[in-house]
């Protein structure tokens, strides 16, 4: 929901109806508000369009929606969470290298 409630904040900010936001990224109402709840995955092209519509960095959206993806991925493994994500950074690091 990191990015939903990003979304929705940004939208009480400036005033902006989730049917306009909705029109722009050419989907239904209904859908957009599932995004932004949380109940439904944006696809990565919205989450970029988004960002050019508020005017805000796209790096900072995309982290969130895939801050959301990993978090949706480790839900309901408290025990084994955190080591599974130490695994995965060390492994990024060792790509990365």
């Amino acid at each position: 929901m990191l990015l939903g409630n990003k979304i929705k904040e940004l939208r009480d900010e400036q005033g902006v109806l989730q049917r306009q936001l909705a029109a722009y990224l050419e989907i239904d109402t209904p859908m957009f508000s599932k995004i932004e709840r949380g109940d439904r995955r944006a696809k990565r092209s919205q989450v970029i369009l988004l960002a050019k519509y508020f005017r805000i960095d796209e790096k900072e959206m995309l982290t969130l929606w895939l801050a959301d993806k990993v978090l949706d991925a480790l839900e309901g493994e408290e025990e084994l969470c955190l080591d599974a994500l130490d695994t995965a950074r060390s492994e990024l690091t060792d790509v990365n290298r």
